[in-house]
């Protein structure tokens, strides 16, 4: 019985953890958001690695899931895929990705993992689907108010861009800004970020008690997951959806967030 109990325990981080998505609900009080986008909600999802452990079912399933939660908004911050020098599963995960609609829209940047499948491809995936914001802004409009999303390279593998991409934003209107890997935050630009939205971390993957993260794929060991109120501006980190390495999941299950932005009185309102 004690065989059968620690294989039982070894297969749960592979078997089960791995596909159990959960659905996690934020709260996120942005100063300077317009009083219109206040209750908007946004589906984020992130770091799908589509590959061969991820059937066709699940990944259909995983579509479902933010459709049925019907967002205002649906945004995506890279890592559709998981292969090397192919497009096989670019193939194969973004007419899904193409298929999501939301009243506000779908606006996606690519990761370091869509750079390594294959540049081309994952860019002419980006521009059909009409969700490209790579190095691209959006003004969003309510009630004559305006809400702007922003995108970056992604910092391994791309021009980053913020630089450039934020000066396409009237300086005191509230900007939402997609990039795949945390440490964007980081890296110098002097435009202004009131939230920044991530992936890439995977929240760890494995979470051990007592010690956390033992390896995260950034160089700030801060940015593990969640929403972090930092001197610049919030940032929150999705835990995403897939894996990278070894396929396990453990004590960090993988999450589709559900964020919901609150207008936060400032001194000047």
């Amino acid at each position: 019985m004690v065989g059968l109990g620690g294989a039982l325990a070894a297969s749960y981080p592979v078997f089960i953890e791995r596909y159990w998505v959960t659905v996690n609900r934020y709260r996120v009080a942005l100063p300077g958001l317009p009083p219109a986008f206040d209750g908007l909600r946004v589906a984020h999802l992130s770091d799908i690695h589509a590959g061969p452990w991820s059937p066709d079912g699940w990944l259909q399933g995983l579509m479902r899931t933010v459709m049925d939660l019907r967002a205002d908004l649906i945004v995506c911050t890279g890592d559709y895929v998981r292969e090397k020098n192919g497009t096989t599963q670019i193939e194969r995960i973004w007419p899904l990705l193409a298929g999501l609609q939301a009243p506000l829209g779908v606006y996606s940047v690519l990761g370091n993992h869509d750079h390594w499948a294959d540049t081309d491809r994952s860019l002419y995936w980006l521009e059909k689907s009409g969700q490209n914001l790579r190095h691209k802004v959006v003004r969003l409009e309510r009630d004559g108010q305006p809400l702007w999303l922003a995108g970056a390279g992604d910092l391994w593998e791309d021009e980053l861009g913020l630089e450039e991409t934020l000066a396409n934003i009237p300086p005191d209107e509230a900007r939402v800004v997609l990039a795949h890997n945390p440490d964007s935050f980081d890296v110098p630009f002097s435009g202004r970020v009131d939230l920044m939205l991530c992936g890439h971390t995977h929240g760890g993957q494995v979470r051990l008690p007592l010690i956390g993260a033992p390896m995260l794929p950034v160089n700030n060991k801060a940015y593990v997951s969640g929403l972090l109120h930092l001197s610049r501006g919030a940032m929150f980190i999705s835990r995403g959806i897939g894996w990278s390495g070894v396929p396990v999941r453990f004590n960090c299950s993988p999450e589709i967030a559900l964020l919901e932005l609150e207008y936060k009185k400032t001194m000047n309102d």
